[in-house]
C-alpha cells in the first residue's frame, strides 16, 4: 500500500512538472504563438522584397538587351537628345495672381484695386 502512495506521487510530480515545462519552460505554447506570428510577418516581407528584387532583375535584362530600355531613361533622367532632333519646351503660361483688397483707414469700404496693365507687345 506504502508502495502505491509513493508511486502517485511521484507519477504527480511528474505530470505538474511537465505541465510547467508545457506552459512555461523553453518552447512552451505561448513560445510557439510569438514564433509563427514572427514567422507570419517575416513571410510578408520576404514577399515584398522578392517582388522588388523580380523588378529589379526585369529592369538590368531590359538595360542588357537593348538600346530602347538606355534610350528611354537618358531621354527621360538626363534630357538627352539625338543629334539633329530639335528639342521643344512647352512652359505652360501662369495666371497672375490678385492683390489682396486694401482696407481704408476712415473705416470706408476698400476701393477695388486698379486692374493690373499686361505690356504690350509689338511685331
Amino acid at each position: 500500500m506504502r508502495r502505491l502512495v509513493w508511486l502517485l506521487l511521484v507519477l504527480a510530480l511528474l505530470l505538474a512538472w511537465l505541465q510547467y515545462r508545457f506552459w512555461f519552460g523553453a518552447g512552451s505554447s505561448g513560445e510557439v504563438v510569438a514564433l509563427e506570428s514572427q514567422v507570419v510577418v517575416q513571410k510578408r516581407e520576404n514577399a515584398g522584397l522578392q517582388e522588388r528584387n523580380d523588378a529589379l532583375a526585369a529592369e538590368v535584362e531590359d538595360l542588357k538587351s537593348g538600346e530602347a530600355a538606355v534610350e528611354e531613361r537618358a531621354r527621360s533622367e538626363l534630357g538627352m537628345i539625338k543629334p539633329g532632333e530639335k528639342f521643344y519646351r512647352v512652359v505652360e503660361p501662369t495666371a497672375p495672381v490678385p492683390a489682396p483688397p486694401v482696407a481704408a483707414e476712415d473705416g470706408e469700404a476698400a476701393a477695388e484695386p486698379a486692374p493690373i496693365a499686361e505690356p504690350e507687345h509689338q511685331p
